[in-house]
């Protein structure tokens, strides 16, 4: 039996992720997609653009094994050939995310899913995608059932055969292991028996079961293990955290496993990379693939055009930073338009290629890649258009490829692994994120939606922030650490905020936090719970809002903003100072609180504050944590990031997201801004143009 669990791997000493020499800029590339052979002209526009990295053989198990132990490698060694003799460096995929029809006509039981009907365009410039449902059939990917072992032994062969055989060639410096991985979800019978197991492992009788999860609860007790249900139609929260964490488990054990495979053959200079789909999710855990892995790569993709802005990138970036707190790989992102059909095309304005490159960088990212070279003339991707179109021929695209690469090959050096030291941090809880949306308090809001909320509120402060996970990492380093609705945690988790708090640190906390423990079963004592005395504040009763509704006093500024809605608890303030109220003549209860504990203060609120209200509680706390100074002051358009290199030179970036030039006085030390070699003295009037970047690099 397959157990599904994460696997330690050992890491290779020898490769350092944040000391590359130098930016990697590239496309993924399939020659085995082309209409008609063209390899050598492909090379030949990647060499002239100034292409210095590709990723290739993620996609196609049937290329690689067109039949049952017949490997075919002829095709994959002359294009890395003419990529090596092109000066061009490769990262080379396992191909274990769709798998090949003879393989399904064998063991169809292996797919477990398949698309439903792709769901209408919320906003016109996100696309969206069908969902997954049971049972499985051939034609999408990632619809595997991971624990199968006929699927385990097909893909161990062919990763093996893969790596040993490419292991030396020159032109690999790192392999991809799968690609966007996801949980399916399914009890398929290999998960319910791994299930089982985990659960007589952790918990070791039903009685602890029983108890945690509270299944006298409509008689659900369990007498022996044999006796319990399969996932289908459960609705007790604690079984279906519990299950959610099992499948997060899965995946991280899964990848896990092809990085043990792959780092029996890896030369001491190669690297192991898995790609995330970009950002927070809470069907992961991410933090816990991150440790089997050398570095980490994300696929941040952005809406383009008039919504153009550094928000998306950032987020991914900086998750994708925080996981081993070194630099990143993205590979990849909007080349030119995107989506699984033509509802949402908004090709890049001139310009926001470029300053999306420098975007990536500014947040940590050692590598750029685009998905793909070339758009494809078939398939469901037909219109996640490449670098070059459908005629294959360089374009608009192409040319700001070239333009952008020319500037790296100059600076790339100077821009490579650049290193940050965030005094803020956004706390994430999957746990919370899962056992809310078993309970959910709004339609429209949820926890995503409130991380989001507190991260655009940073984004528009011009404030850098890391993300650390609900538990395990040291908190001390942070300054201020802003946390939504922590609603599922262990005391050990409430009790180490609690004493971040104590030590000096500053925390803006969300509702509904500690409401319950680590197994979704609400505390039998006052809410909130072990955060009491932190936030000085306790209550009984909530009730749900149909409408936001004022608070009194305006204490932050923020107008008609100056709302709490969809959820408001009835605090009662213990220690804690009110900074605002409910203006209702029944529930006139404190909505935003603060509280001196030890030598650090924590805000608490209780309702869902509107996005500008939340801004300027953010920003207040920030000042008082003394986070908050000329950066402030920027023209609106205006981003700026901050680090240093691997020379440890102090880096500036200042970009403009807008279609008009902005000018502001720059107030940091003398340096040089590297894109244009000018002098820039401390207090001169700087000028970006539309959608352009300058970057300062102090002396």
């Amino acid at each position: 039996m397959l157990v599904a669990l994460p696997l330690a791997v050992a890491q290779a000493a020898t490769f350092a992720p944040n000391r590359m020499e130098t930016i990697l800029y590239g496309v993924a590339y399939y020659p085995e997609y082309m209409p008609h052979e063209r390899l050598d002209q492909d090379v030949e526009l990647m060499q002239k653009a100034g292409i210095t990295v590709v990723r290739v053989g993620e996609s196609t198990w049937s290329s690689w094994e067109p039949r049952d132990g017949d490997f075919q490698f002829a095709w994959m060694e002359r294009a890395l050939d003419r990529l090596q003799q092109a000066g061009i460096k490769v990262i080379l995929g396992t191909p274990t995310y769709t798998i090949p029809t003879w393989l399904y006509k064998a063991h169809p039981e292996i797919l477990v899913t398949h698309n439903g009907t792709v769901p209408p365009l919320g906003n016109p410039y996100y696309p969206t995608y069908p969902p997954s449902l049971p049972p499985g059939y051939y034609g999408p990917r990632q619809n595997i059932d991971f624990l199968n072992p006929d699927f385990r032994s097909h893909a161990e062969r062919v990763i093996r055969q893969i790596v040993s055989h490419f292991k030396n060639h020159p032109a690999v410096i790192g392999y991809q292991i799968d690609n966007e991985t996801f949980p399916n979800g399914i009890p398929t019978s290999y998960a319910n028996q791994a299930f089982a197991e985990r659960l007589r492992h952790k918990y070791e009788t039903p009685d602890v079961l029983n108890r945690v999860w509270g299944l006298a609860y409509w008689g659900q007790l369990i007498d022996r293990w044999e006796d319990l249900p399969p996932r289908n139609g459960i609705l007790n929260p604690g079984y279906k955290l519990e299950w959610e964490n099992f499948q997060h488990d899965i995946v991280t054990g899964f990848l896990a496993w092809q990085a043990k495979i792959v780092n029996e053959y890896k030369r001491p200079d190669q690297f192991i990379t898995h790609d995330f789909s970009g950002g927070v999710h809470t069907n992961l855990d991410q933090w816990a693939i991150a440790k089997n892995l050398d570095i980490v790569a994300e696929n941040p993709y952005y809406t383009t055009q008039k919504e153009f802005d550094g928000r998306t990138i950032w987020l991914a970036g900086d998750l994708g930073r925080s996981l081993k707190h070194q630099n990143y790989l993205v590979t990849e992102t909007n080349a030119q338009t995107i989506g699984w059909d033509s509802r949402a095309q908004y090709p890049q304005y001139p310009g926001q290629l470029r300053l999306a490159v420098y975007t990536h960088l500014a947040a940590g990212a050692n590598m750029v890649e685009y998905w793909h070279w070339s758009s494809l003339h078939y398939g469901q991707e037909t219109y996640w258009r490449g670098v070059l179109s459908q005629d294959l021929e360089p374009n608009r695209t192409y040319a700001e490829v070239a333009r952008v690469a020319g500037e790296l090959k100059k600076l790339g050096p100077k821009l490579v692994n650049l290193r940050k030291d965030n005094k803020v941090a956004i706390l994430v809880s999957t746990d919370s994120a899962n056992a809310i949306s078993y309970m959910p308090f709004s339609d429209s809001v949820g926890y995503m939606s409130l991380l989001h909320q507190m991260y655009g509120a940073l984004y528009e402060l011009n404030i850098e922030s890391d993300f650390i996970p609900a538990g395990g990492q040291d908190l001390s380093h942070y300054k201020v650490i802003l946390i939504p609705p922590l609603y599922s945690a262990s005391d050990e988790v409430l009790e180490r905020i609690s004493q971040y708090v104590k030590g000096g640190g500053q925390v803006i906390m969300a509702f509904k936090s500690g409401f319950t423990n680590e197994y979704s079963t609400v505390r039998d004592t006052m809410q909130p719970g072990g955060l009491r005395a932190a936030a000085g504040i306790h209550y009984q009763e909530f009730t749900s809002l149909a409408k936001p509704e004022r608070l009194t006093p305006d204490p932050y500024g923020a107008g008609d903003q100056n709302t709490g809605s969809i959820w408001e608890e009835f605090l009662i303030p213990d220690t804690a100072e009110v900074v605002a109220s409910f203006d209702d003549p029944y529930w006139h209860f404190p909505a935003i609180t603060r509280n001196h504990y030890g030598n650090g203060t924590l805000t608490y609120e209780g309702t869902v504050v509107s996005d500008v209200l939340q801004r300027e509680i953010i920003r207040d706390v920030l000042k008082q944590a003394g986070l908050t100074g000329v950066d402030q002051t920027l023209p609106t358009a205006v981003r700026v990031r901050h680090g240093r290199n691997g020379q440890n030179q102090v880096l500036h970036y200042y970009l403009n997201f807008s279609g008009a030039g902005q000018t502001f006085a720059y107030p940091y030390g003398v340096g040089s801004d590297l894109l244009t070699d000018q002098r820039v003295e401390k207090g001169q009037q700087l000028t970006i143009k539309p959608w352009d970047v300058r970057i300062v690099m102090e002396d």
